[in-house]
């Protein structure tokens, strides 16, 4: 299906061992190719097409599809395939590793990282829906911006302290104060002066945003296109924030609160994040289509027919299923105990007489209720 847009992934230390090209393949190789082989779970990753039987793999052909492309050039490798994780690049579980920890994946990235390697503490599991990792957020540094409105806080000591009823009141250093001066761009001199400028950033959803906007500048606006993009990034880069060197923690409906205007998409496109503003990128959309899938899988045939009709259409087909299931049990009962195999024309033979039957039924007077 060429590179499907999230699916679960395997590699296989038999056939690409340590030193060799990193490998991977699908959920359906893993069974039907690599039964017996060692393989280590990386869970699911996006954009990505099956590797097995390609040139990365010297005596081995694909069961499924034997005819492949000699390389996937789209696929995206990192240490998973190799059994290596998080910034320590140790294996998962691992035997030497005696501390319990929560691995946790970055959705830029997509490798995986211990709880304590993040640079914060995370919040508790329920609290966040999704998590970008510190060399992400370098990467992706437009995402601090975001990171005061939408961000889930990390755990913090000062937290646990305020629980247990200690109060500490912490004052910036002139460091911290003159990083959020140089992220902000703007220094605050007057507090009229502010107030307006945050009543003149309001979201262009704001039914006044355009009328104040063309009263301010009507010199600027004319000869220019009709429409006025408004940028949600560049207002929140007019305010206070701050980068750190740590992971940032995010919930469910972060990603459709991005800004979507024509130059953050090509700035998501420069960055290779345009994912971002895919709602159904996440994992938890992931695991919703499967469960969506297997539970249309479990359905009744049957029942979604009946759902669909009338009740009399009901009735008359529940009749004729009665009729056809102990007709054909009958019929295939004297197979059973003469022990002879029930052959192709046998069936054929049944269902001719079955219709012959029905016919002969239904050529008879119709009775119905008053």
């Amino acid at each position: 299906q060429g590179a499907v847009k999230r699916q679960a992934l395997y590699a296989c230390s038999t056939c690409t061992p340590p030193g060799a090209e990193p490998a991977g393949i699908c959920l359906a190789c893993s069974y039907e190719c690599h039964g017996t082989h060692r393989l280590f779970e990386l869970y699911t990753k996006r954009n990505f097409r099956c590797d097995c039987g390609n040139s990365k793999f010297k005596n081995l052909q694909c069961k499924l599809l034997p005819e492949k492309g000699k390389l996937n050039s789209g696929n995206k490798y990192n240490d998973n395939f190799y059994g290596l994780y998080c910034t320590c690049k140790r294996p998962y579980p691992d035997p030497e590793d005696e501390i319990p920890d929560e691995m946790i994946q970055c959705i830029v990235c997509e490798d995986w990282f211990h709880g304590r390697h993040l640079g914060a503490v995370p919040p508790e599991s329920g609290d966040f829906h999704e998590m970008v990792c510190q060399a992400c957020m370098k990467r992706c540094h437009f995402l601090w911006a975001y990171a005061p409105q939408l961000a889930v806080p990390p755990l913090t000591k000062a937290n646990t302290l305020e629980d247990e009823g200690i109060v500490l009141k912490v004052e910036e250093s002139e460091e911290q104060k003159k990083e959020i001066k140089k992220e902000s761009g703007v220094e605050h001199h007057d507090t009229k002066e502010e107030k307006q400028s945050e009543q003149f950033n309001e979201p262009s959803t704001s039914s006044g945003y355009c009328s104040k906007f063309l009263q301010k500048f009507p010199m600027e606006i004319a000869g220019t296109t009709s429409e006025f993009s408004f940028c949600k990034l560049k207002e929140l880069q007019s305010k206070p924030f701050v980068k750190k060197d740590t992971a940032t923690f995010w919930p469910s409906n972060w990603r459709s609160k991005l800004c979507t205007c024509e130059d953050c998409l090509k700035m998501y496109s420069e960055l290779e994040v345009q994912f971002l503003t895919d709602e159904c990128d996440t994992v938890l959309a992931y695991e919703n289509k499967g469960t969506s899938d297997q539970e249309t899988e479990r359905r009744d045939p049957l029942m979604d027919t009946l759902n669909s009709m009338n009740r009399v259409q009901q009735v008359e087909l529940i009749c004729e299923y009665n009729d056809l299931k102990t007709e054909l049990t009958d019929y295939l009962r004297r197979f059973a105990d003469e022990g002879t195999v029930v052959k192709r024309e046998d069936i054929q033979h049944f269902f001719e007489e079955f219709q012959s039957r029905k016919r002969r039924r239904t050529n008879r007077m119709q009775y119905y209720c008053s």
